[in-house]
């Protein structure tokens, strides 16, 4: 419980406003969500699979948070099994997941998005970003 009650802290000081936090059928999120955000207007859905049928809904899923530890996993070698290429400090792993996140949302355009990078559809930016604009300009 100590654990999911440090990560919902994280979670409500990194966020603001009304938005939708969607988790699985873990029982620890339901207290934690409670005592971090307490009053404040957040969407709790918990999405528990039953996989004998074919329903899903659409706005309570875990599958965009899956998709992106699927990214995560393969854009990044010492996310992946078996691997000789690992952290030995927290600050290294720290680095090495922030510099993959501006990579993601800067440099590389997504074909889904029309070749723009998430930056650019939020505003952001105007423009796909560079490896060098991104280590200079951040």
């Amino acid at each position: 419980m100590g654990d999911t009650i440090a990560f919902t802290e994280k979670l409500s000081e990194a966020t603001e406003g009304n938005f939708q936090i969607n988790t699985d059928g873990f029982p620890a999120y339901k207290d934690a969500i409670v005592y971090s955000f307490g009053a404040q207007l957040v969407d709790f859905a918990q999405v528990i699979k039953i996989y004998r049928s074919n329903q899903e809904t659409k706005r309570a899923t875990t599958s965009h948070i899956e998709r992106q530890n699927l990214t995560v996993r393969m854009s990044m070698r010492r996310m992946t099994r078996l691997t000789n290429a690992f952290s030995k400090k927290w600050l290294n792993l720290k680095c090495a997941y922030a510099l993959q996140f501006a990579y993601y949302n800067f440099c590389r355009p997504h074909t889904s998005l029309e070749k723009c990078t998430p930056a650019m559809v939020s505003g952001l930016t105007s423009h796909v970003w560079s490896i060098q604009e991104l280590i200079t300009e951040a």
